[in-house]
């Protein structure tokens, strides 16, 4: 049993808007880095973006997993708060990784 299975499901939604918050700010700061040319900082900040989104989607996934194994999940408004960071995050990611692009090949 993962040990997410086991929190209170607030600090699991907690969690995905922490780490997805932060994939996001460093998406748009991988995007300022971009404007000014620095594209080896945008890309370590990408990276490091794509990790917090990791462990985002992660604690989403081991939500649903439980789900499919039979333990039901409460579902408040803080759980869907978290939801929506965390598409909203990736989205912006996918995003900024196209107009990072659009830059490097200006």
């Amino acid at each position: 049993m993962d040990n997410k299975e086991e929190q209170p499901i607030e600090m699991v939604s907690f969690e995905i808007i922490a780490n997805a918050g932060e994939a996001r700010s460093l998406a748009f700061q991988a995007l300022d880095e971009a404007k000014q040319g620095h594209f080896d900082v945008a890309d370590e900040l990408m990276k490091k973006s794509d990790e917090s989104a990791t462990l985002a989607h992660k604690a989403q996934t081991d939500l649903l997993f439980a789900e499919m194994n039979g333990k039901k999940t409460p579902v408040d408004v803080l759980l869907v708060h978290s939801q929506d960071h965390l598409m909203t995050s990736m989205l912006a990611s996918e995003l900024i990784k196209e107009i990072i692009e659009l830059y490097k090949n200006k």
